[in-house]
């Protein structure tokens, strides 16, 4: 995902600047050992090296490069001038635009990423019901949606109308420790994906607990919605996935469905009553009663 890679750049960026930060200082304890002196100079330039972090980290990554190259050529010139040529004064050519760079190259990814976390705390404060890893909705996301597709239909009762179904994992109990919580995210994620296959692109899905699942579609055929509803059943009943113990996990999916009358518009207001009557439903599934 592209938040994970934004992530993974950051963990590059701070293990580089470690990276460099410990070359500097074996460079610097090789230059004692070396010359037996540590020169007000040499104090400057490692403080300098430091100066240069923070300025990667807080100016814009292009004065960074255009202050990189200014101290590029002008520390070589003065080098080839008036340095001593040793290994500390050649050591600061590369590291302090290292440290500009890397510092830069982080900074960089710590405003990616906080953009994202803005953009993902604003789509959670619009639409704070989303699971965004498997695009289930819960209850609140359902009754939202709910309520303005009731709307919709009584508004334009001849022109707009919608169906629900339910689809009900039987002996979740015995399905969640078969699985364990970990699997049982994947496990969701890969029910999501099942449903989503079966569905089109505009209907809506929900997990509403209890191992409950719930498609709303709008301007649905009532007369086939019944054979969507089976369809998506028996693809959950279907999916290939294993339990902890390397097993195969066997579902039980009971369904039922409900379509929207306009003389019982108010009916379609109350969230809970509607999926008290979807889960009353499937009590007449009773096939699922013998797979």
């Amino acid at each position: 995902m592209e938040h994970q890679k934004k992530l993974r750049r950051i963990d590059i960026g701070f293990l580089s600047l470690m990276a460099l930060l410990l070359l500097e200082q074996l460079a610097v304890y090789a230059n004692l050992y070396m010359d037996q002196s540590f020169s007000s100079w040499e104090m400057a330039a490692s403080i300098g090296a430091i100066a240069a972090i923070a300025m990667g980290l807080l100016l814009p990554v292009g004065y960074s490069v255009v202050l990189v190259f200014i101290f590029a050529v002008t520390y070589l010139v003065w080098l080839t001038t008036h340095g001593r040529s040793d290994l500390l004064e050649v050591s600061w050519l590369l590291f302090i635009p290292a440290n500009v760079l890397v510092a830069s190259f982080l900074n960089n990814g710590l405003i990616r990423t906080k953009n994202m976390m803005v953009r993902l705390k604003d789509l959670n404060d619009k639409n704070p019901t989303i699971d965004l890893d498997t695009g289930l909705g819960n209850k609140e996301a359902f009754a939202d949606l709910l309520s303005k597709q009731t709307n919709l239909a009584r508004r334009y009762p001849e022109k707009y109308d919608f169906s629900l179904a339910i689809f009900k994992i039987e002996f979740l109990p015995l399905v969640l420790e078969s699985l364990g919580p970990e699997r049982y995210s994947r496990f969701l994620l890969e029910i999501s994906n099942t449903i989503q296959q079966q569905i089109r692109m505009e209907d809506s899905k929900f997990s509403i607990d209890m191992g409950r699942f719930i498609i709303l579609c709008p301007l649905t055929d009532r007369s086939f919605f019944s054979v969507v509803a089976e369809r998506v059943k028996n693809a959950m009943m279907s999916l290939d996935f294993q339990d902890k113990k390397g097993q195969s996990l066997k579902l039980v999916v009971r369904s039922a469905t409900l379509g929207f009358q306009l003389d019982r518009a108010d009916f379609f207001l109350q969230t809970d009553d509607v999926i008290n009557a979807l889960e009353r439903g499937t009590e007449t599934d009773l096939i699922a009663e013998y797979i």
